[in-house]
Formats: C-alpha cells, sequence, structure tokens
C-alpha cells in the first residue's frame, strides 16, 4: 500500500506566499527523487484544543498558522530510496537555508497505509493526527475502515488512515508529543479529500446528526487526544497546479 511522509508545519501568516513559493520550487525537486506526490495545505478551521490541537502540536505563536502537508511513494522502498537522495543532494542545504519557517518545531515522519479509499485530488482536506495503543490496531483499523465507507458515501473523494513507521522523538516537537503518546501507544496520520469546503461542510452535518453512527462501545483509542482540522490546499502537484487560497 502507499507509504506517506507526513507533516505539521508552523508558518508565520504573513509568510504564507513565500511559503508557497518554496513549496512550489521544492516541488519539482522531491518529483526528481522519486515523491510521486506532494501536498500542501493551509489551516482554516483549526480550532484551539483543551488537551491537543495542530497549533500545540508545532508549538506555534499568535502570529503563525498551521500547514498539514504529505508527500505518497508507491512503497516504502521508494521512500527510503528517495530520502537518501535528498540528504546526499547539494541543493537541499540550500533550500533549508532559505525557508520561510522555523524548521525546528516541523514534526514529520513516515506512516504506512492501513486504509486507503478513493482516489483523491480536491479543493478541501480535513488532517486528523491519533493516539492508538498497539494493542489496539486490529480495532482502530476496522473501525476506520467503516468510517471510510461512510466518508465515501457522503463525498469524500478519498480517505487515507496511515500508522507510525518510521515516526522519530524530536528535540522539540514530535507527533509522539503532539498527541501525549503514553507507553505502548502510536500515531495514526490521516486525511479525508473533499470536492470542496461546502461538500466537507454539508457531509459532517449529516454525519454528526446520524444516530447510526454513535459508536456502540470504547472506541479504539483515546478522542480527547486526537486532535483534527480543516485545511484549503495551496499546493497539489497531481494537479499540476498551485492553488491561490
Amino acid at each position: 500500500m502507499t507509504y506517506f511522509e507526513g507533516f505539521v508545519v508552523p508558518v508565520p501568516k504573513a509568510n504564507k506566499d513565500a511559503y508557497r513559493k518554496h513549496a512550489t520550487e521544492f516541488a519539482p525537486m522531491v518529483q526528481e527523487f522519486g515523491v510521486a506526490r506532494m501536498v500542501e495545505t493551509w489551516g482554516d478551521d483549526v480550532a484551539d484544543g483543551k488537551v491537543t490541537d495542530f497549533k500545540k502540536a508545532v508549538n506555534a505563536t499568535d502570529d503563525e498558522d498551521v500547514v498539514f502537508s504529505w508527500f505518497e511513494y508507491p512503497d516504502k522502498n521508494a521512500r527510503n530510496a528517495a530520502n537518501e537522495k535528498m540528504m546526499s543532494d547539494p541543493r537541499m542545504e540550500e533550500m533549508g537555508a532559505n525557508m520561510p519557517f522555523d524548521g525546528k518545531r516541523m514534526i514529520m515522519g513516515g506512516f504506512e497505509a492501513i486504509v486507503e479509499e478513493g482516489a483523491g485530488g480536491g479543493g478541501y482536506t480535513d488532517g486528523f493526527v491519533v493516539p492508538v495503543p498497539e494493542g489496539k490496531r486490529d480495532a482502530y483499523r476496522e473501525l476506520a475502515a467503516k468510517m471510510a465507507g461512510v466518508f465515501r458515501q457522503h463525498g469524500a473523494t478519498r480517505v487515507i488512515e496511515s500508522i507510525a513507521d518510521d515516526v522519530q522523538h524530536g528535540k522539540v516537537t514530535d507527533f509522539y508529543r503532539a498527541v501525549k503518546a503514553e507507553d505502548g501507544e502510536t500515531v495514526v496520520f490521516s486525511f479525508i479529500e473533499w470536492p470542496d469546503k461546502a461538500a466537507r461542510d454539508n457531509a459532517w452535518k449529516a454525519i454528526m446528526a446520524d444516530e447510526t453512527m454513535k459508536p456502540d462501545g470504547d472506541m479504539p483509542f483515546d478522542g480527547k487526544r486526537m486532535f483534527w482540522g480543516g485545511f484549503e490546499p495551496i499546493l497539489d502537484t497531481a494537479k499540476r497546479e498551485t492553488a491561490h487560497a
């Protein structure tokens, strides 16, 4: 199944255009390395949470927004080969010296798809980061597969659930800290692609009002530490164009 490199990035609001330019210039290079698709989405409907949220995940300040981003690869071997090329390419050092964000607070990691429904593409994305007990992987996958079908029925173009495979602990921020992961827990990087924001909003209203969608028993994760948000695309190499959100 598809392998994902997931990113959450704090970016100054004033640097939105600079970030889009940086990503647009970076895209051809990563595609040269082997990235099949690169997507950059800018925080649009990202609420503050009581326990965790996207902003806390990267220690975002009041003058910063959050970018939810990912690279797609056909498999882990392709991802590893691409990373080796990136590490040895001198252009990467130049790109790294001119980043319009604080790279020390960016979180990233490699995730293996466990649910993959739909062909992808769209005008709006819901992003999720979820702490899942290792012993409940199968239960989570079963629930996620069920929910993916529901989202697709309500108009989602694609639903991805990917679980941590190569996610390192960072000095300042990381995916584990982001969800306050406990011993014996892993992390899921998940997203839903929609045709546009209106379709997403209408779908969620219908899903939340559906009595049959209420859980029958205990959830296979701690919902209080899960966080999510809505994001507008600013770059999608599958479309070969940059969105001007």
